[in-house]
């Protein structure tokens, strides 16, 4: 029995310290939840009972070089709808069938649907996100965010770009600067019961949105307008397919103007033409693409007669050649095997190199390149940059489509003279025939200028140095005067602005295939000759009746030479 006793005696001490183990064990736990963890767990369960709604920040505004507001943004609403809320469901379905104009089976499919909370519509007019506030129906939310807003619709479409419904951009500036423009969302918090449902008085957290920063780019709002307008201008006339025009600085590569006719409204890029016709979705997506791309930068030509400067500067830097050497032009080259026409087919007899420049006559400049050899022009066409992209700050700059230097016979090398058989951007003519000109340095072309708030406060400045000499000062000299002499005396004459010495080039070119007969009429252009502020490029693609480049494309240059005058 005392056994027993004792047995007992022990079987219950163990359960009793068990006991307490445990309950020691529970209350370590409960103090550690209470007290240590207490902050985390009370987050988590805030948590539980917010409800989260997204501000959206206002995207930086881009502002042209004399501060023209070019891409802004206007105030919209977005519309949700929280299911637990909503006290009279068909009036609700009623109002958001009548006020956003969708259909009703979309609107019931959004008011029943069980979720924290359903966004209905975005980018709603601010006047109509208004009127459904006054309705003040339990479960409607009318937020107010930005929308992309571009006061001047297609000026510099293609330059500009536009956004998405996110408010990120999708082409043009307005992705190339999506991390200077965009700003930081903010956010609306509020309190709710386990079922969802906002509690009254406890009121809204707020985390404010942060907009975006502005960016100052150096294209001109007037010399746009001006240039686009005789684009159009001769579109219309000549009944093109196409027209673009280059303006920028020769000397720091700043572009004033980049036209693209025709244009889209920016805010509606969606959009085509009542021209374009499409089957399916890939159709229109590749039409939206092509009307979306800019041709300066991301298409390539053979750029014809206008590459003459850069087969000129070339043979003046060797001393393959002088202003005063002599040639003779029968209307034709033999080379090889191939006979090569000047556009003159009676030729232009005896002539000084200058005056080749100023007849354009490829014999000419086939003697030149023949005098170089392929070994030496490759290197030329390589040292002023032409197989290297410009790095501009625009995506989708396309490359220089060239044959590789073994693959160059002579014939080849007499067609790549006078601008055929290869292929470059507009964008990247221009900037050679510019760094060719403005004394032998090679320019980075661009747009961005500078960074800054709101306030005008300047956060950034963007520096674009001069590259590698690529020409010497004396035969750049040489360059200006002889195209200087090509508007006074030679096929460019329609480019002279009275009071003035302009300098440029004129080229006719056919397209592949030759058989097809269309043409593309172009003019190059600077001013003053003697020390040029401003470089102009009209290209027109398929030009209907005459089609000679000094005949159509040099006075729209020189339109908007005497337009921008002042500014220059």
């Amino acid at each position: 029995m005392a056994k027993n006793k004792t047995f007992h005696k022990k079987k219950t001490l163990v359960v009793f310290l068990g006991c307490m183990l445990m309950l020691t064990v529970l209350i370590g736990r409960l103090v550690n939840l209470m007290v240590v963890q207490s902050e985390y767990y009370a987050k988590k369960a805030d948590d539980l009972h917010e409800r989260e709604r997204k501000i959206k920040a206002a995207r930086g505004r881009i502002l042209d070089a004399n501060g023209v507001v070019l891409a802004d943004n206007k105030t919209v609403c977005t519309i949700s709808v929280i299911h637990s809320q909503i006290k009279e469901p068909e009036k609700v379905i009623a109002m958001l069938t009548k006020e956003l104009g969708i259909d009703e089976a979309e609107a019931r499919k959004r008011v029943n649907k069980i979720s924290s909370i359903e966004r209905v519509k975005t980018n709603v007019e601010k006047e109509v996100g208004d009127k459904i506030r006054e309705y003040q129906f339990a479960g409607v939310k009318v937020d107010e965010d930005f929308r992309r807003f571009y006061p001047y619709g297609g000026l510099a479409s293609r330059v500009l770009g536009f956004t998405g419904g996110d408010n990120q951009g999708i082409v043009g500036l307005e992705v190339k600067y999506e991390e200077v423009l965009k700003g930081i969302n903010g956010t609306i918090l509020t309190t709710t019961d386990a079922r969802g449902i906002e509690q009254n008085g406890i009121g809204e957290k707020r985390k404010e949105p942060v907009e975006g920063f502005d960016l100052c780019i150096s294209l001109d709002y007037n010399m746009q307008m001006y240039a686009q307008q005789e684009a159009e201008r001769v579109m219309e006339q000549k009944e093109a397919e196409k027209v673009s025009v280059l303006l920028l600085n020769p000397q720091n590569g700043e572009i004033y103007a980049c036209v693209n006719v025709p244009e889209f409204d920016l805010n509606d890029p969606y959009t085509l033409p009542e021209s374009v016709t499409v089957s399916d979705r890939k159709e229109r997506t590749d039409a939206l693409n092509r009307m979306w791309r800019n041709t300066c930068i991301n298409d390539t030509y053979e750029p014809g007669s206008t590459f003459k400067i850069i087969t000129a500067s070339a043979g003046l830097e060797a001393g393959v050649v002088t202003l005063q050497d002599q040639f003779s032009c029968p209307g034709f080259r033999v080379v090889e095997d191939r006979r090569i026409h000047c556009a003159r087919r009676t030729g232009h007899g005896a002539q000084t190199f200058v005056q080749g420049i100023e007849n354009s006559c490829n014999p000419v400049f086939i003697d030149v390149a023949l005098r170089l050899g392929v070994e030496k022009y490759y290197d030329y066409f390589q040292k002023f940059g032409l197989l290297e992209k410009t790095g501009i700050d625009l995506p989708g700059e396309a490359g220089t489509i060239m044959h590789k230097e073994e693959n160059i016979g002579q014939v080849e090398l007499a067609t790549i003279a006078f601008g055929q058989s290869f292929q470059i951007t507009p964008l990247q003519l221009a900037t050679t025939a510019a760094s060719l000109i403005n004394g032998g340095e090679r320019i980075t072309p661009h747009f961005g200028v500078k960074v800054q708030n709101r306030d005008g406060k300047v956060i950034k400045t963007y520096s674009y140095e001069k590259k590698k000499k690529i020409l010497s000062g004396q035969t750049s000299e040489k360059m200006r005067y002889a195209l200087e002499m090509v508007v006074k005396e030679g096929g460019g004459k329609n480019g002279q602005v009275e009071g003035y010495r302009i300098g440029g080039k004129t080229a006719t070119s056919q397209t592949l295939p030759r058989s097809a007969n269309r043409y593309i009429s172009s003019f190059l252009g600077f001013m003053p000759a003697e020390d040029p502020q401003i470089l102009g490029l009209c290209i027109i693609h398929d030009p209907q009746g005459v089609y000679y480049g000094g005949t159509i494309a040099a006075p729209v240059i020189k339109n908007i030479f005497e337009a921008v005058l002042e500014r220059v």
